[in-house]
């Protein structure tokens, strides 16, 4: 496989070669673009160094077999046709094609088969909350077809970006050194403290961000699941959770709930309340799987079940989900 990273340099960028070299990913060939302000910056990969190249119009894409693109949407928008006018799959991290009818947008252990129809060449990687979110919802609605979700997300800082990241470590000492305190990446200082808003408000009242885990749930899922998400952002590093309530046509018993999230694809276990076992961001970053625990029943409704989940926004959320993606194509024999 003849690679490119489109954003290299990015917190994304950067994860696409991590999860690569972990999986040994099947390439014999990378390049990396960026900005002009990237570009000339140099990364290693597997004992080589690559240099990155500043992205341009032109045939630079002419012979790559996949590109990942995570550089914003509109940058994804401009280069779209660039990318794929040869024949490249492009994977998106952007929120530029996830609802247009001809971009598949996809999940690999909820809806794979989606990635083998792309029209334009594109295929759409989900924002990141829905995506943990669907890999959890999937083991439920192979047992009865969920109807119904409210979700809590606590997102943290790497949501915005790698400066937000430092953003946020330098908050904390800011505040603990009794100095002004730097607000920059956010409306407000997060540090010690919480910020009901990712992204902007919408007419309904709902945030873009609140509004994609409603729209995207829908689509990766084939379903006419009526999602309500309140999206907030939180002091923790890396690594986003989710409070999710579901509600299923039939009545689910927590040990079939669980039974399903043990079997599921993508899905790890924690959930030992006598122990003290649940999922915590702090000791998941890195990690690939969606983690939930804290599964039982909604009290308020017969047919509900509610769990907590927490997953690597930037690995699973981002640049693992892309490569799964990546994978399955080329086992399918959908990329030669």
């Amino acid at each position: 496989m003849r690679v490119a990273i489109v954003g290299a340099s990015g917190a994304v960028g950067q994860e696409f070669l991590r999860v690569l070299a972990e999986r040994n990913f099947p390439l014999t060939e990378l390049t990396l673009f960026g900005s002009s302000r990237s570009a000339g910056s140099v990364y290693e990969f597997k004992g080589a160094k690559y240099t990155v190249k500043e992205l341009k119009h032109g045939d630079d894409f002419k012979g790559m077999d996949i590109v990942f693109t995570s550089a914003g949407a509109s940058i994804s928008k401009e280069y779209a046709e660039d990318i794929t006018k040869y024949g490249a799959v492009m994977i998106d991290n952007s929120s530029a094609f996830r609802m247009d009818n001809d971009i598949p947008l996809v999940v690999p252990e909820v809806n794979a088969p989606d990635a083998k129809v792309r029209p334009r060449g594109i295929i759409a990687n989900p924002n990141c909350t829905t995506i943990q979110m669907v890999v959890a919802l999937k083991a439920i609605e192979d047992l009865s077809h969920i109807t119904r979700v409210h979700v809590s997300t606590y997102q943290a800082a790497s949501g915005a970006g790698a400066a937000a990241m430092d953003e946020l470590e330098l908050q904390y000492k800011q505040v603990l050194a009794g100095e002004p305190v730097t607000v920059s990446k956010f409306a407000y200082q997060l540090a010690y403290n919480l910020i009901p808003q990712i992204d902007v408000f919408t007419d309904n009242g709902y945030t873009k961000e609140e509004m994609k885990m409603y729209n995207e749930t829908r689509k990766i899922m084939h379903s006419d699941v009526q999602v309500s998400a309140t999206c907030v952002r939180v002091p923790s590093l890396r690594a986003h959770s989710e409070s999710v309530w579901a509600e299923t046509e039939r009545p689910l018993t927590v040990e079939e709930v669980r039974a399903a999230f043990i079997a599921a694809d993508g899905v790890e276990v924690m959930d030992n309340p006598a122990e003290k076992l649940y999922p915590m961001p702090l000791f998941l970053s890195g990690k690939d799987p969606v983690h939930v625990g804290r599964i039982r029943k909604d009290l308020a409704n017969p047919n509900g079940i509610t769990f907590w989940c927490v997953s690597d926004q930037i690995k699973k959320g981002a640049a693992l989900n892309a490569v799964q993606i990546a994978e399955y194509l080329i086992a399918e024999g959908d990329i030669k």
